[in-house]
Order: C-alpha cells, then structure tokens, then sequence
C-alpha cells in the first residue's frame, strides 16, 4: 500500500480545499479537524495516524497561522477562533513527528502557544468592554476555553512551561480587573506550577516580582471571595513550589500575614487561607535568623568603618590642602553663576523697555488713527470699542460660569444616580422579604365575596339540604350523645394537661444540659481553677438565671431583623430586651446549672 493510499481521504479532501478556498473561508474549513479528532478518539493508533497526517500536509501549521487573524469578520466570529484553539492544542498533544522534529519542538510548538496568548489577549480585551450580556457571555466561554486550550498544550510538552511563564503577555492576561478572566488566568498559573515547579528556580526576579504583586494587589484590593479563594491557591502553590518565592514573600511583603487573617478569614476557603497563613508564620523564624545576622554584619561593618575613620584622620593634613582647593573652585563658580544671573536680569529689563516703547507707540498710533476720524464718528467708534470690549468680557465670564455649573451638576447627578441606586435596591430587598413573610404566614385575609357568589353558595347549600336532610333524634339518644361528648373532652383536656407537663420538664431538662455544656466549656482546666470558678458551678441566683434568659432572647429578637438595621455596630440595649417578670418557681429554675427538678 503506498503512502498516498494510506491517508485518510477526509484530510486528502480538506488539504484540497483548503488551497483551493479564500483567506475567509480557511478558518472554517479547519473546524473540519474536529469532527476527524472525535470520530477517532476512542482508537489510540487512528488518532495517532491522523495527527501525523494533519502535521505533514501542514494543517496544523495552518492552524498556528490562522490563529493571528481578526475574527470580528469571521462567521462565528470569536467562538470559531476558540474551537481552532482547542483542535490544534488536540492535534499537538501527543504528536511526535519523526521527521522535522526540530522545527516542531523548537519553532511550531512555540509559535502556537505565543498565538493562544494573544488569542486570549484579544478576547479578554473585547469581553471587558462588552455592554450586552450575551455577548459577554459568549466571549467569557471562549476566553476559557482558550486558557483550557493552553493548559492541555503545555501540559503535553513541558518544556512549553517556560516560555509561557515568561511571557509579558502572560502576565498581562493576569493583570485585569474582571472577575471570571482573572480566574481563568491563576487557574493557568496553577497548571503551569502543576506541570513544573521548577520553573519557579529558573525565573528572572523582575517576573517573580510583577506576578507576586498582581496577586497581592487582587488580595488587598478586592473583597470578591472568588478571586480571594484563586489568588490564594496561587500565592500558596508558589510559595510551597520554591523556597526563593517564600524568601521574597517575607521580605517583600511585610504586612500580608494581617491582611490575610483580618480581611480574608470566614470567607470559605479557610484550609488554603490557614497553610498559607502556617508557611507564611514559618518564614517570620527564618526572618528573625536573618535578622540576627544582619545585626552581627552590621557590627562588624561598625568596626571597620571605625578603622578606615581613624586612618583618615592620620592623613587629615592631606585633606586640608584639597579641601581648600575645592572650596576655592566652587566660590569661583558661585562668582560666575551671580554674573550670569546679572546679565539675564539686565537682558530682561532691557526687554520690558522694549515691550513700553511698542505699547507706546502703538496708543500714539491710535491716537493719530482718531485725529484723522471725523468728530460725528467718534462716539460711533467709541461705542463698537466698547461693545467689542464688553462682548469679550462677557464671553469669557459666561464659560468660567457654565463651566462651574456643569462640575456641580455632575456631582450632584452622580449622586442622584447613587442614591437611586441604593433605594431601587432597598425596595426590592424588602419586596422580596416581604413576600417570603406572606408566604410563610398561615394567615391569609379573607377575600371579599360579591352578591352574586353568596346567593349561588345559599342556592347549592340549600339544594344540598334537600337532598341530604337532617335525620331527627330522640331526647334520649341526645343526651346520651352528649355524655359521650363530655367525657372525652374530659379526657383530652386531662392528657393535654400531662402532656404539657411533661414537655415543660423536658425543655427544662434540656435546657438546663445546654447550660451545664456551656459552662463545662469555657470551663478553665483544674490546674487553672479558682474559688470564684468553683462558686459560679454551684450558683442558684434566680436573678442571674432571668438575666441569661433576657440576653438570649435579646439575640433571638437581634437574629430577626432585617440586614439593613444589622449594618450598624451597635447592640440593642436593656431596654429593647424582651422583659417580663421574674419566671415562676416551675420554669423559672431551668438556666440555674446544678438545680433539682421539684
């Protein structure tokens, strides 16, 4: 079987094509490899064969190439470039060509992960700018699948890991304000520190320094949990990675251990915040160690510069001499400076004078121009002069004033659109509680029944009357009855009673468990106990009992208001307390720890 007969027809067919079609029409045509890559993914040696096949017909280089053109006027626009990427990162992935090996690994495999960046660059650039929300959309899952595309690429050649941590594009990706890109990015960064820690050791201080204070800034700048939880794994990854980025974190970053447990903690990635905040706490012992030698070098630097000061005494006379002779160098130069500056003064003067005899000049030729006006003129010359004087006047005053006008009309529309803002926001907060409180009600208001619904309900109830009459009792079976009636409401009332009994014992029970666990736990240990410990376990201070009941329900009536009178700091007082008289001897006794039940 020859070469030519073992292709596969399908790429034979799109080669053709693709030297036969328009620039257009290329990108679409190479979509076509996807359906090829799928329909062969469950058979290793088939999907092989049709890499090797794409590489040597040049498909995937055109891929490469095609990844740099502007997709704006491309069917499927942005979508289509993203699908490209994914199908050559599949196509590389697994390709070792045997022939042109070099060129692949040394230019192709390069050039198509330099083109992703810039891929990825463009795109994020028109998802940040977008309005529409579709359209953003559509952007935001093609950015992703490009950064996926990228990860799959360097993740099947390692040695890609390096040239994409250093690239400034990289770090441009990273260097963006948008939440769902700016994940996607430190998520490319934790692949590339999966792949290859290494990379860490071999790159240049001025990369580790950009990418160490973009996630920092992310950090201090943001409150979003999801870009926290990101910009810590990432921070954590590369400080675990390499010991040279944990030695930059602690001399670099001083005060980010109190950032991060202050600004960060509870906010739902607690293990990865914790092992940042334990390797962060080790570092601080290695910077103490420093410490301790920088203050040894510092002593001996002090001895040595107490040396070379006392030789340079010995030599003082030397000195003088120079000294002198520097002195006198810059007195001559102060000379020449006060000279020139005379000179500059005198030049300006004789400038100004100038300036005089021309504005002289000038009003005497105006006043020769006035001689020569006839005199039934002047008061018309006279009038224009000052009407062009005064309309001069006036323009400039009208723009200074619409101008300050317009500053204070902005700030006071900015302000109007915030305070919109904030009340469209309240209102559907407490529409929205509101209707949750009705759903939750068991009480529904009785709805208003019109003239005409009442007299159809008396028609059917009395044709139901009719139908189904009353059946007629004796005096005797109605007394009978009602003695049946009686003694078993007796009994329900008797067994209610003992019921409600046994459930005020068992919530006294418990309650008095939950306060007995309570003080067990914030108990101090034996060797740490003390006699006024010992007292507060056997206290039956009714009072004290009566005052933890207020401060309990004082924080149930707190946990029920709404969030917009829980934002202040301040805390309802006795007043605002739940108040009642003191519990009675049954009840009462079930916060006292250690009590009997009566």
């Amino acid at each position: 079987m020859s070469p030519a007969q073992s292709v596969d027809p399908r790429i034979l067919a799109l080669a053709a094509k693709l030297t036969e079609g328009s620039a257009a029409s290329v990108p679409i045509l190479l979509l076509s490899l996807r359906d090829l890559l799928r329909s062969a993914a469950s058979e290793g040696e088939a999907l092989q064969r049709i890499r090797e096949d794409c590489y040597g017909y040049g498909l995937v280089q055109y891929c490469v190439l095609v990844l740099k053109q502007d997709y704006s006027r491309v069917d499927g626009g942005w979508t289509t470039a993203a699908a490209l990427a994914h199908v050559l990162s599949q196509c590389c992935v697994g390709l070792d060509p045997k022939m042109d090996a070099e060129d692949f690994h040394s230019k192709l495999l390069p050039s198509a992960a330099l083109n992703m960046l810039v891929l990825g660059r463009r795109i994020q650039a028109r998802c940040v700018r977008s309005v529409k929300e579709e359209e953003s959309g559509a952007l935001l899952r093609s950015f992703r699948l490009v950064m996926d595309s990228l990860c799959w690429l360097f993740s099947g050649h390692v040695q890609l890991v390096e040239l994409v941590f250093g690239q400034e594009h990289f770090l441009q990706l990273l260097m963006t304000d948008d939440v769902e890109s700016g994940t996607a990015v430190m998520s490319v960064l934790q692949a590339v520190l999966r792949a290859n820690s290494s990379v860490l050791r071999q790159a240049p201080e001025e990369t580790l320094h950009s990418i160490l204070d973009e996630l920092v800034y992310k950090l201090s700048a943001t409150s979003n949990p999801v870009t926290g939880s990101s910009a810590t794994r990432s921070l954590l990854q590369m400080v675990e990675s390499s010991p040279r980025v944990l030695q930059i974190v602690a001399t670099r970053y001083k005060g980010l251990r109190s950032l991060l447990s202050k600004q960060w903690t509870g906010k739902g990635f607690g293990r990865e915040l914790s092992r940042l905040l334990d390797v962060l706490h080790s570092s601080s012992y290695q910077q103490e160690e420093l410490q301790r030698l920088h203050r040894a070098a510092c002593v001996l630097q002090a001895v040595w510069r107490g040396f070379q000061t006392r030789r340079r005494i010995r030599r003082l006379p030397g000195a003088v001499t120079s000294l002198q002779r520097s002195f006198r160098a810059k007195r001559d130069q102060e000379v020449k400076q006060l000279q020139r500056r005379k000179e500059e003064e005198a030049l300006r003067e004789r400038l100004r004078l100038q300036r005089l005899r021309a504005m002289r000049a000038f009003r005497e030729k105006q006043l020769t121009l006035l001689e020569v006006v006839h005199a039934a003129q002047m008061d018309k010359h006279l009038q224009e002069t000052q009407e062009t004087s005064a309309l001069i006047i006036q323009k400039r005053w009208r723009g200074c004033r619409d101008r300050r006008r317009f500053l204070l009309r902005r700030q006071s529309l900015k302000r109007y659109k915030a305070a919109v803002t904030i009340q469209r926001a309240a209102l559907r907060f407490l529409k929205k509680r509101r209707r949750i409180r009705e759903s939750l009600s068991p009480w529904k208001k009785p709805q208003d029944v019109s003239d005409e619904d009442r007299t159809r309900l008396q028609q059917k109830v009395a044709a139901r009357l009719q139908l189904h009459p009353a059946q007629q009792m004796s005096l005797e079976d109605s007394k009978e009855l009602h003695g049946k009636v009686q003694e078993r409401l007796g009994q329900f009332l008797l067994s209610r009673k003992r019921q409600q009994r046994a459930d005020g014992r068992r919530e006294a029970l418990l309650a008095q468990i939950n306060t007995d666990l309570s003080m067990l736990m914030g108990a101090p240990s034996l060797r740490d106990a003390t006699e006024k410990d010992v007292t507060v376990f056997t206290s039956r201070s009714v009072p004290v009992a009566h005052k933890a009941k207020q401060s309990h329900s004082t924080m149930l009536k707190r946990s029920r208001w709404p969030w917009w009178k829980r934002l202040s700091d301040e805390f309802v007082g006795d007043d605002d307390a739940f108040r009642g008289d003191l519990p009675d001897p049954e009840h009462g006794i079930i916060f006292i720890a250690g009590s009997k039940h009566p």
